[in-house]
């Protein structure tokens, strides 16, 4: 977890981060993650996910322009929003979910990327969206085949959205 610094445990009875590795991230969006984390330990799995939470777009947005897979969003207008970014290459872009289903249809088991991402996409409530087969075994049985501190991952962000919804923010 960001990028083989941290992974998550059980201290004082909850989920808590706990670092593994101090070196440099070589990534300034990890690498502040990072130092918030060092910086403060004693959070919750949920607390950081929370606050990273309200920079993950715009930071994870900037670095994917920076890397040329995004268009940079064009300015707005006092009286519009800016429209969200474009992907440089759209097949690019959906590959991802275009593997994520081929798997899920043809019951494929996942490499550990595809199955976070899979986790993930289902925490967040993107599965319906996403997917074009609707497999709760299947589904269940991917999030089981993670490493703990994985599944802690996908367990966390799906109790985090179901918070932010519940509290409407």
């Amino acid at each position: 977890m960001l990028a083989g610094h941290i992974t998550a445990g059980i201290a004082a009875g909850e989920v808590r981060l706990a670092l593994v590795n101090t070196h440099p991230t070589g990534d300034p969006v990890t690498q502040k993650a990072l130092d918030h984390i060092i910086a403060e330990p004693s959070h919750s799995f949920r607390t950081w996910l929370q606050f990273l939470g309200q920079s993950a777009p715009a930071d994870v947005g900037s670095r994917m322009i920076q890397a040329g897979l995004l268009h940079p969003p064009a300015r707005r207008s006092w009286l519009r929003a800016a429209p969200p970014p474009t992907p440089v290459d759209p097949n690019t872009a959906m590959w991802p979910i275009g593997r994520l289903n081929l798997a899920v249809e043809r019951r494929e088991p996942l490499n550990e990327q595809d199955n976070v991402l899979l986790g993930l996409v289902s925490a967040a409530g993107g599965a319906r969206v996403v997917l074009w087969d609707q497999d709760p075994d299947y589904l269940a049985h991917a999030t089981a085949a993670l490493p703990v501190h994985l599944r802690e991952l996908v367990a966390q962000t799906e109790a985090a959205v179901g918070d932010a919804v519940i509290s409407r923010r």
